[in-house]
């Protein structure tokens, strides 16, 4: 298969490609490596310094600017998160999943949000107050150490990102963002991305344009690699995109 021209911003490169995979361990895998720990239950045992919230569809969870003072953490749904400029334009720099951590930069002692974080599903999140969440950490060593496997996958992701981001053309990043939020991988299986996630979302995360989004689409299409059907399913022949040199 034959690479589309790259935009005028690509970038050759010999070096290996990799696909990460989501920075949620796998619950099977957590079972085995945690000896059956369950986060879930465990942070439920918090009291008052945690508590269940739910969100809307497109509901704001907390703006850019806001104190940074709680971690949560995705019992069900997807969440967004973007930064906006100076000069006010918005980039989305990630789309998390159930089991995921965000907002736990408070921490390590940051006074406020760096970005914001935004329903994309009907969601319920646990508010973990920092204190409760610092408590928590070095009470229950198994915590501790999913926490640090999460934080440690979550940031090998950002350098993975920021290698495609320079060095591949924008329709390997394209492709491999869609590998990404598909969880490729699991069970071998095609699944449903996170739903109507539009083009101009796909084209900030890769940093290009609209029109080169949808090009690329109707060619990932056109061969096979996705589908349409009420959601959008990436099947494992995209794969072939990322590799392809």
């Amino acid at each position: 298969m034959s690479p589309a021209q790259p935009d005028s911003s690509s970038q050759t490169s010999n070096i290996p490609r990799q696909i990460s995979i989501s920075p949620t361990l796998p619950k099977k895998r957590q079972a085995k490596s945690r000896r059956n720990f369950d986060s879930q239950a465990f942070l439920a045992t918090l009291g008052a310094g945690s508590k269940p919230v739910g969100f809307k569809t497109r509901q704001n969870i907390f703006a850019q600017g806001d104190p940074a003072d709680s971690v949560f953490y995705i019992q069900t749904g997807n969440v967004k998160l973007t930064v906006v400029s100076k000069t006010g334009k918005e980039a989305t720099i990630g789309i998390l999943a159930e089991g995921d951590f965000f907002g736990e930069a408070s921490l390590a002692g940051q006074p406020l949000r760096m970005g914001s974080a935004t329903a994309m599903t009907d969601c319920v999140l646990l508010r973990i107050d920092k204190k409760a969440m610092i408590g928590a950490l070095h009470r229950k060593h198994e915590f501790s150490d999913l926490f640090v496997a999460y934080l440690l996958a979550r940031n090998i992701r950002y350098e993975e990102d920021l290698v495609d981001q320079l060095f591949n053309f924008s329709e390997k990043r394209l492709a491999r963002i869609l590998l990404l939020l598909a969880h490729f991988g699991k069970e071998g299986k095609p699944e449903t991305v996170v739903p109507k996630i539009s083009q101009e979302m796909l084209a900030e995360m890769i940093g290009t344009t609209r029109s080169r989004v949808s090009y690329f689409m109707n060619r990932f299409r056109k061969l096979g690699c996705i589908h349409y059907n009420g959601g959008l399913q990436v099947h494992s022949s995209l794969l072939n995109v990322v590799l392809h040199d």
